[in-house]
């Protein structure tokens, strides 16, 4: 009897997580409050220096994106918005656990992506990123400002940590890739 019992718990079990597999799980609906971020906290000092993560391997854009933020796109970062339409909200509205995409970084077929961890106002947000003009540096706390005409969040500037100011490129964005749906007049 309790055989059979383990036996129908273990069929159970293995239902549940194949259908898992088979389905995407509905994301959660982001809030002015927001969700903690993927593996971190939603108790980020927007104040906080920007600076260098210590002791944590070299790594590219890309994959760092995808760990913090939870979005499950890969190829290379100017592919990313395209890849996004359909499977995750997109919009030119910031949020933290958003993945800001950029273009044209170095060159118009290159890309770059980084992490939403605060927005500070509406001009300025905190992004953590991965390889931003360095050697694969992971980058905390890093200031971003919109600089767009219409505060649409197309055109940005990055604060460069080894100078400790706003780097002199103006960068194109193409918008925040959300890994959560938007709550309505969000």
């Amino acid at each position: 009897m309790l055989r059979l019992c383990y036996r129908q718990v273990g069929a159970v079990l293995l239902l549940g997580g194949l259908s898992a597999c088979a389905s995407y799980p509905e994301p959660p609906v982001y809030t002015p409050a927001g969700p903690a971020m993927a593996g971190g906290s939603d108790a980020v000092d927007p104040d906080a220096p920007p600076r260098l993560a210590d002791g944590l391997a070299p790594m590219e854009c890309v994959p760092y994106a995808r760990q913090a933020s939870g979005i499950q796109i890969f190829g290379d970062a100017s592919t990313w918005w395209d890849q996004a339409a359909g499977r995750y909200p997109r919009s030119s509205l910031p949020a933290p656990g958003a993945v800001l995409v950029m273009r044209g970084y170095n060159d118009p077929t290159r890309g770059h992506v980084a992490v939403v961890t605060a927005v500070v106002s509406t001009r300025v947000i905190r992004v953590d990123q991965a390889n931003w003009l360095n050697h694969g540096e992971i980058s905390l706390s890093v200031p971003v400002m919109d600089v767009s005409p219409n505060n649409d969040w197309s055109q940005v500037r990055v604060w460069y940590i080894p100078t400790q100011d706003w780097g002199a490129r103006v960068y194109q964005a193409q918008g925040f890739i959300h890994p959560f749906a938007l709550a309505p007049g969000v």
